[in-house]
């Protein structure tokens, strides 16, 4: 096993990980289990700064699907303007507003294999759910979780679910929903995409494969 994958080295950066970002969580905005799915989905293409500006005023009347169908397609492309294919995600959450309905009384379903039946919502946004509402063990994994886990070693694979497999595997169950979080926070604040702050980065340099040019 290569040192990225190896038991010790895992348990340290786990560790270290979790005194860095000891409260990590969602920043996404939202009061209601529907709310946040409609927050994830928004979140495809979009910074959750910008999903959480447009879905402050969004969420003061929308907190249930009933209300998304009460509101109308039109109004929320009017809504929804600010944020990336917004007219794409109007019609999916029109749709899945709709399908919640018809389907589970008005509630998100708890499963993983419920949710990705539902308009833009794949496999990401169906595990943030999860985790988030249901306290169910799943593993997110986003641009911010690749590009992070991928520094530190733990996978060489480039495809989401093999990525989403490989961390499941080498990571605790227990440990999987917080450490999504905690990735998302470190790619934000210091493991940036094209500029990565490795200068003030708290992990020491042994711990990424990294090389900043």
């Amino acid at each position: 096993m290569d040192k990225g994958k190896s038991l010790s080295y895992l348990k340290e950066i786990l560790v270290l990980l979790e005194q860095e970002y000891p409260m990590a969580q969602t920043s996404l905005y939202y009061h209601t289990s529907f709310q946040l799915l409609l927050a994830v989905i928004l979140s495809t293409q979009t910074t959750d700064k910008q999903v959480n500006k447009i879905t402050e005023k969004l969420f003061k009347t929308i907190k249930a699907p009933q209300d998304i169908l009460d509101m109308g397609l039109a109004e929320l492309v009017e809504e929804l303007k600010r944020c990336g294919l917004y007219h794409q995600k109007s019609r999916q959450i029109m749709e899945t507003s709709r399908l919640l309905i018809e389907k589970y009384g008005g509630e998100v379903p708890g499963t993983r294999d419920e949710l990705i039946t539902l308009p833009g919502v794949g496999r990401k946004t169906a595990n943030v759910v999860l985790s988030t509402v249901f306290g169910i063990p799943a593993f997110a994994v986003d641009t911010h979780v690749r590009r992070v886990s991928q520094r530190l070693g733990w996978t060489c694979e480039q495809d989401m679910k093999a990525i989403e497999d490989e961390l499941c595997r080498l990571i605790p169950r227990e440990l999987w929903g917080e450490t999504h979080h905690r990735l998302i926070d470190h790619g934000r604040r210091f493991c940036k995409s094209k500029r990565p702050l490795c200068s003030s980065c708290p992990f020491s340099p042994s711990y990424c494969t990294f090389e900043p040019e």
